[in-house]
């Protein structure tokens, strides 16, 4: 029998909270303060390590609550994207994914009295239109994909860029939905 459990959101993005509350989940946000340093050799695991590192330091904090963590990464070719340090890198990351297909894989981790309970990913493939220059700048002139892996929001303007998607739209926003209802369904945490 599931009982309606307390969840906590290791994450401090904006987005994530807004698809939690789209699906009527009742949770606070505790941003996690470790530093991200996966040990993983493969950059195809960062995102879920990420997620687990975020989630467990939370949850050695937040005693009986269930922990959700999350970490997002953008793939070209197998390297990971982080978020642009500057407009002008902005524009050479959008650049590379012009006229391409990418990855989003985000990591999910649930934790529980500093513990992982279920780890997982979701890959979602991405294409890109062939964009000009100058729409391109002109994203990036809107300040928009400088806190976001990839340098572009698809739920945003950014939504301009892309030509279609294979696979969790919500994956590539920052919370793949379907996976984390089934990690938390696996665990009986009723949300």
């Amino acid at each position: 029998m599931m009982t309606e459990s307390e969840i906590v959101l290791a994450s401090g993005s904006p987005r994530r909270s807004e698809i939690l509350r789209q699906l009527g989940v009742n949770f606070r946000v505790v941003v996690s303060g470790e530093d991200e340093k996966p040990t993983s050799t493969n950059p195809l695991d960062f995102p879920r390590e990420n997620a687990c590192i975020k989630a467990l330091s939370v949850s050695r904090q937040e005693r009986d609550a269930y922990v959700l963590g999350f970490d997002t990464l953008v793939f070209l070719d197998n390297v990971p994207l982080g978020k642009p340090k500057s407009e002008a890198n902005a524009i050479e990351m959008l650049s590379k994914l012009n006229n391409r297909s990418h990855f989003v894989i985000t990591g999910v981790a649930i934790a529980r009295n500093g513990e992982i309970l279920s780890a997982s990913e979701e890959k979602t493939e991405v294409f890109f239109r062939n964009c000009t220059l100058q729409e391109i700048k002109d994203y990036v002139n809107s300040k928009d994909p400088m806190d976001k892996a990839g340098a572009y929001g698809i739920q945003t303007n950014g939504a301009r860029l892309i030509k279609s998607i294979n696979g969790c739209y919500y994956n590539v926003v920052g919370l793949p939905v379907a996976r984390t209802l089934e990690m938390l369904d696996g665990l009986q945490v009723r949300v």
